[in-house]
């Protein structure tokens, strides 16, 4: 008596909720990602095997590029508020409410106070094509200082970072450093560039 041959069917698998999940999961990284600001000055930092990693929040940064300016940053948008407004009394510059908002949401800078209210009202677009000539900290006019002690004093828990060039000029960075020195930092971090540990062969 000859065998009865099951009928197979071949599997099928549908891909519509694989599909619907990949389009949730780009919107959620869409949504929740913050665009990166664009960066004045590219910086080619140097190399080493610390793993320690920088914090996400309070860090104030200050960048020394390779032709030796001084740039500065520190995020938070309210602690940059309060700090804007504090310069503007320490140097005599009157900001409105509209740039004091401009100025808690701008990039990296490197310009003296007495230019930045001129560089607050350019447009994002006219601002990339400003030539900054660098925070002052010579000893005769040294604003980086008080853009230093401002800033601890609109937060109080901010982590100060330097991130230097790596063909940046020694004097300079010295200059930055001393200027913490003096205001009684004594821990900051360094960033430099990830370089993978080389085992003796």
């Amino acid at each position: 008596m000859p065998k009865s041959k099951v009928h197979r069917v071949p599997p099928s698998m549908d891909m519509t909720p694989l599909v619907d999940l990949g389009f949730l999961l780009v919107t959620f990284f869409m949504l929740t990602a913050t665009a990166r600001p664009d960066e004045p000055v590219t910086v080619d930092m140097p190399s080493s095997v610390s793993e320690i990693k920088m914090p996400e929040t309070d860090i104030m940064l200050i960048t020394v590029s390779k032709d030796g300016k001084v740039y500065f940053t520190l995020d938070g948008k309210y602690t940059r508020q309060e700090l804007l407004r504090s310069m503007g009394e320490r140097y005599g510059v009157s900001f409105s409410d509209q740039e004091i908002s401009r100025f808690a949401v701008m990039s990296t800078f490197g310009l003296p106070i007495g230019n930045l209210k001129e560089f607050i009202n350019m447009g994002p677009e006219e601002r990339k094509n400003v030539t900054q000539p660098g925070i002052p900290v010579d000893s005769a006019n040294n604003q980086l200082k008080d853009w230093i002690i401002f800033s601890r004093m609109a937060n109080q828990k901010v982590r100060i970072a330097i991130k230097g060039d790596s063909d940046s000029s020694y004097p300079i960075v010295e200059k930055v450093v001393n200027t913490l020195i003096d205001n009684k930092v004594n821990r900051f971090n360094l960033i430099t560039n990830m370089e993978m540990n080389k085992k003796p062969s």
